[in-house]
């Protein structure tokens, strides 16, 4: 860019790329400016699969979502070059669990998104994996992150913005210069703001050579801290998972591996002899809601907050982004 930036864009995650993309293509600025490398930020372990997860308030997270899955079923025709895929799968209850004829009662707060989502329905107890007692099925966007996340810094330069690498110590400094701050910080944010409710919410899983499984399958309570996830990527079937509250190591921990590998284990027997290619750990952005609103700096500058997505943030990411417009916009004009 030859002239200064309109924008500053904090983070270099799903949340802050789209957001930076949507902003430059309607005509602002942008620049986005991070510590970490895209590579090394949350997003880029993520599982890919669009649903919403871990994530406050309810009615919000459905709306942004389902925008999400608009904008990811369009992006599904071109696999290769954006990294989404429409996959069906589904999602279940463990055996025991109490379902009907029309299948078990959608998740708390999600009635929305159950309506919404095309083609959902009950699965049948054919469909249905040894061990389960019932479920949804869907066909959804599964989105494989790196590939992904390199289409959205491809897409941001088309537009005309620019990611620097370098760490941020206020958003005074972010806001030095430009005429709006979107503080997409994630984790971060709970030193930048400072937002002591931000907390992480420790992920690990486990990546298998694929026995030949071609469809996701997840039996998780939205409050528990083990999960049984199962989502086939070009790269390898993911296994996972875990959420545990307030943990920050980034170490895979060997006996959790293990253990997620025998709950995947327990509806997919095969992938218990399949060959390990990686283990990886995600600290997902948590708060008790997600902070995505407008506020004034001490020096006057607008800044839009975007963060605490919890475990939702590629499902909700083109939603909030469309939102971080409308917010700069009743502040700020392209310039």
């Amino acid at each position: 860019m030859s002239a200064a930036p309109d924008i500053c864009v904090v983070g270099a995650g799903v949340i802050g790329l789209t957001s930076a993309i949507v902003l430059a293509e309607a005509g602002y600025r942008v620049r986005v400016v991070a510590r970490d490398a895209t590579d090394d930020t949350t997003s880029a372990v993520a599982g890919g699969l669009c649903w919403p997860y871990r994530i406050r308030p309810y009615e919000e997270a459905v709306r942004w979502s389902l925008r999400s899955l608009e904008v990811f079923t369009g992006l599904a025709g071109r696999p290769a070059e954006t990294g989404a895929r429409l996959v069906a799968g589904i999602t279940a209850e463990a055996a025991g669990a109490a379902g009907g004829e029309h299948g078990p009662a959608p998740e708390e707060g999600l009635d929305a998104w159950y309506a919404a989502v095309p083609g959902l329905r009950p699965a049948r107890a054919e469909e249905l994996p040894p061990g389960c007692g019932a479920g949804w099925r869907a066909r959804t966007p599964l989105v494989e992150m790196p590939v992904h996340l390199r289409y959205l810094e491809r897409r941001l330069a088309a537009a005309g913005g620019t990611v620097v690498a370098r760490p941020v110590a206020s958003l005074a400094e972010a806001a030095d210069g430009v005429r709006a701050v979107v503080n997409c910080s994630g984790l971060g944010a709970r030193e930048l703001v400072p937002d002591d409710g931000v907390h992480p919410v420790q992920g690990q899983l486990v990546i298998v050579e694929n026995p030949g499984i071609e469809e996701w399958f997840t039996a998780a309570d939205a409050g528990a801290e083990d999960t049984t996830y199962v989502l086939p990527q070009p790269f390898g079937l993911v296994l996972g998972g875990t959420a545990r509250e307030g943990a920050w190591s980034r170490e895979p921990d060997p006996a959790v591996a293990e253990a997620i590998v025998a709950r995947c284990a327990r509806y997919f027997p095969q992938v218990a002899r399949a060959r390990v290619l990686a283990h990886r750990v995600g600290l997902r952005p948590a708060r008790p809601a997600v902070r995505l609103a407008a506020e004034r700096l001490p020096d006057g500058t607008v800044c839009v907050h975007n963060y605490g997505h919890g475990g939702a943030g590629v499902t909700v990411s083109w939603g909030c982004a469309d939102e971080v417009l409308r917010l700069v916009r009743d502040a700020v004009a392209p310039a």
